[in-house]
C-alpha cells in the first residue's frame, strides 16, 4: 500500500486534537463540490464522514482528480488536518477537514439506485435488493456496531461470571412440537432428515448432565413459521443454562447482564431488582404477558357490574373488560371510535362497547341506552370515569380472549393518543406462566400443548395435579419483558425421570412415543440430573430496543422478507436435478 508514512484512520474518528497531524483516511465519496478555485470531497466511512480540500492553486492536477470523482467511488486520500474556517456542528468532525496532498482512486462506482442517505425515502424491496448498498447508510452500521457490542459485553459478563461458551449441533433430530422445522436431507441415509435447531434446549440441558454447570452460547436458530415485524426464519439467541439454581439465582444473575447491557451500550443506569408479577396478573392488568408499564390505563373487570345490567350482551358474556382512555372523549371521534371496534375483530373480539363523555358533560354510548341509570353509574364508578373519558368495553365468553382483546387495545390507543414517552425503559419479569394451554392437532382435535416446552418444570406446589387438573397447573417460567416486548424467556427444568414422563403423558405421548421422540433425554436423566435452568434471549430483539429502531430488518446484516426469501440472493431458488438426485428427493414442483 502507498502512502505507509501516514497512519490510515477511520473518517468519523478525527477530532480538534488531530490537528496538524498527516493522516490517511480511505473510503467512499458521499459529496462532490467545485467552488472553483477550491474542491471538496467529503469522505465516508464506517465511523463517519470527514472533509478534505483540494486547492487548485497549490496542486492543480490533484484538484482535477479530484474533480471527476463521482458519489460512492471509492478512494484513500492523504493530507494534514486542519481547523475548518466555517465549522459544520451537524457532523462530529465537524470543527477540522484534511487538507489534500495525494489521492488514490481504488475503484470507480455506476450510479447507485438510490442515494446512501437515512433521510432518502426509498422502497423496503429495493433496499433489500442492494444490501451491501443499503448497509452503507449511517443509521444501519451504527445499529451493527450496536450489536457487535452486545455481543463482546454478552460474552464478557458470562466470562466473568463462571461460563464456558459451548458450540451445540446445528444438525439435529427433528422434534415436531411447536412451530415447524427447517428440514435438511441426508445424502448418506437417503430418506432421512436432520432438523435446523429452533433452540439449543435438550443439549443445553446435556451439557448439564455432563458436569458443565454454566453454559451460554451466541447461537443461531431456526424457525419455519409466519414472520412478524420482530420475527424472522433464522435468528441469534444468547443461549445459557445454569445448574444447582432455582428461580431466584436465574433471574439474579439476568438482571446483572441487562444493567450492565444498558449502562456500557447506552450509559443508562438501570434499577435492580427489577418487579416482577404473574402471569395471572398481567393478563387481568394489563391484557397482555408480556405488558407494557410506560403508561398507565390498566384494564378493568366490569364483568360483576353487568350480570343484571340490561344489555344482553354484556349479561351473557362470562367476561368483560375495559380501559378507560382519560382524554378520549374529547380526543377521539366516532369514526376513530368505530375503527377502534374493527380492530379488536382482529383479536378475537365480537366488537367494541363504548361510553364517551365530554369535558363540557355530554355523554353518547353504543350500550348505554340499554341499561337503567343505576346500571351504567356502577360501571362509571368501578372504572373511574369522569367527563372527557372514553371508556372501551370487550364481552366474551371466554376471560382470556377478552383480556388479550383489551389489552392489543390499550397498546394502539395509547400510540394513537402519543401517550408512550420516548427514552423510557420500563423492565419486569413475568413469572408461573400456566404449564399447559389448549388447542388443535392436525386431526382438528383438542388437547394439552406445553405452553412453554415440554422440559419446563411445574410449580412444586402444582405437581399432584398433573392426573386431576393439569389445565390448572403453573410452570417455573418467567419471561423478562421490556416495553411491551418479551427478550427473553427460560424456565426451571424438569430433572426427574419420574416428572418428565407425567410430563409426557400429559401431552399425550405415549411411552414408546416419548422414547422414539425424546429417548436421549430420557435416558440421560437416569444418571444424576442436577436440578437446573435457564433462559434465551432474541438477541435481535434486545438490539432492537438498544438502537431504537421498529423492524428486526435493521439490526441483522442479511435479512428475509415477509415470505422467508433474501431478495439480494433470490434464495431459497431452485436446484438441479443431479443435486436432488444425490438427495434421494424428487418434488412435483415444475420450475418457472
Amino acid at each position: 500500500m502507498k502512502n505507509m508514512s501516514a497512519p490510515r484512520v477511520y473518517c468519523g474518528s478525527l477530532r480538534e486534537g488531530d490537528i496538524g497531524k498527516r493522516v490517511s483516511v480511505c473510503g467512499w465519496v458521499a459529496r462532490n463540490r467545485d467552488l472553483g478555485a477550491l474542491i471538496f470531497i467529503d469522505v465516508r466511512d464506517r465511523e463517519g464522514i470527514v472533509q478534505c480540500v483540494f486547492d487548485r492553486s497549490v496542486n492543480d492536477e490533484l484538484a482535477e482528480k479530484a474533480f471527476s470523482l463521482r458519489a460512492e467511488y471509492t478512494v484513500r486520500v492523504t493530507g494534514t488536518v486542519r481547523m475548518r474556517s466555517a465549522v459544520n456542528d451537524k457532523i462530529p468532525t465537524g470543527k477540522i477537514e484534511i487538507v489534500a496532498e495525494e489521492l488514490e482512486l481504488y475503484s470507480a462506482s455506476e450510479t447507485p439506485p438510490f442515494e446512501i442517505s437515512d433521510d432518502v425515502n426509498v422502497n423496503d424491496a429495493l433496499r433489500l435488493k442492494y444490501r451491501y448498498l443499503d448497509l452503507r447508510r449511517p443509521s444501519l452500521q451504527k445499529t451493527l456496531a450496536i450489536r457487535h457490542r452486545v455481543a463482546k459485553i454478552t460474552r464478557d459478563y458470562f466470562d466473568e461470571n463462571g461460563f464456558f461458551e459451548i458450540e451445540t449441533p446445528i444438525l439435529t433430530k427433528s422434534t415436531p412440537e411447536g412451530a415447524r422445522d427447517y428440514l435438511v436431507p441426508s445424502r448418506v441415509h437417503p430418506g432421512k432428515f436432520y432438523a435446523l435447531p429452533q433452540s439449543p434446549q435438550q443439549y443445553k440441558q446435556l451439557l448439564m448432565l455432563s458436569g458443565f454447570d454454566r453454559y451460554f452460547q451466541i447461537a443461531r436458530c431456526f424457525r419455519d413459521e409466519d414472520l412478524r415485524y420482530d420475527r424472522q426464519p433464522e435468528f441469534t439467541q444468547i443461549d445459557l443454562e445454569m445448574s444447582y439454581v432455582d428461580v431466584d439465582d436465574v433471574i439474579a444473575m439476568q438482571e446483572g447482564f441487562i444493567k450492565r447491557l444498558f449502562k456500557e451500550v447506552l450509559n443508562k443506569d438501570i434499577e435492580t431488582p427489577f418487579m416482577r408479577i404473574t402471569y395471572k396478573e398481567a393478563m387481568a392488568r394489563y391484557g397482555s404477558d408480556k405488558p407494557d408499564l410506560r403508561f398507565d390505563m390498566e384494564l378493568v373487570d366490569l364483568t360483576d357490574k353487568c350480570e343484571k345490567c340490561g344489555f344482553a350482551v354484556f349479561e351473557n358474556a362470562k367476561s368483560v373488560q375495559a380501559i378507560n382512555v382519560k382524554g378520549g372523549g374529547d380526543k377521539l371521534s366516532r369514526k376513530e371510535i368505530d375503527a377502534l371496534g374493527e380492530f379488536v375483530k382482529s383479536y378475537k373480539a365480537k366488537g367494541l362497547a363504548w361510553l364517551k363523555t365530554t369535558s363540557n358533560g355530554e355523554q353518547s354510548s353504543s350500550f348505554a341506552k340499554f341499561m337503567t341509570e343505576e346500571s351504567i353509574q356502577a360501571i362509571k364508578d368501578k372504572a373511574q370515569v369522569v367527563p372527557g373519558d372514553l371508556l372501551l368495553c370487550v364481552a366474551h365468553e371466554d376471560e382470556e380472549t377478552a383480556q388479550n382483546a383489551v389489552g392489543a387495545l390499550r397498546c394502539h390507543v395509547a400510540k394513537k393518543m402519543g401517550l408512550i414517552p420516548a427514552g423510557v425503559y420500563k423492565l419486569l419479569w413475568v413469572t408461573e406462566f400456566p404449564m399447559f394451554e389448549y388447542g388443535e392437532d392436525d386431526e382438528g382435535n383438542t388437547r394439552l400443548y406445553a405452553k412453554h416446552h415440554p422440559f419446563t418444570a411445574p410449580m412444586d406446589e402444582d405437581i399432584h395435579l398433573f392426573d386431576t387438573e393439569p389445565q390448572n397447573m403453573r410452570a417455573k417460567a418467567y419471561d423478562i419483558v421490556l416495553n411491551g416486548t418479551e427478550l427473553g424467556g427460560g424456565s426451571i427444568r424438569i430433572h426427574r425421570s419420574d416428572v418428565q414422563k407425567q410430563m409426557f403423558k400429559a401431552l399425550g405421548f405415549s411411552e414408546e412415543e416419548a422414547q422414539a421422540r425424546f429417548g436421549y433425554l430420557i435416558n440421560a436423566f437416569r444418571y444424576g440430573a442436577p436440578p437446573h435452568g435457564g433462559l434465551a434471549y432474541g438477541l435481535d430483539r434486545i438490539v432492537m430496543h438498544l438502537a431504537d429502531t421498529e423492524s428486526i430488518r435493521d439490526v441483522i446484516a442479511f435479512p428475509k422478507v415477509q415470505n422467508a426469501s433474501e431478495l439480494m440472493t433470490d434464495a431459497p431458488d431452485f436446484v438441479d436435478d443431479k443435486q436432488l438426485r444425490e438427495l434421494s428427493i424428487k418434488t412435483d414442483i415444475e420450475e418457472k
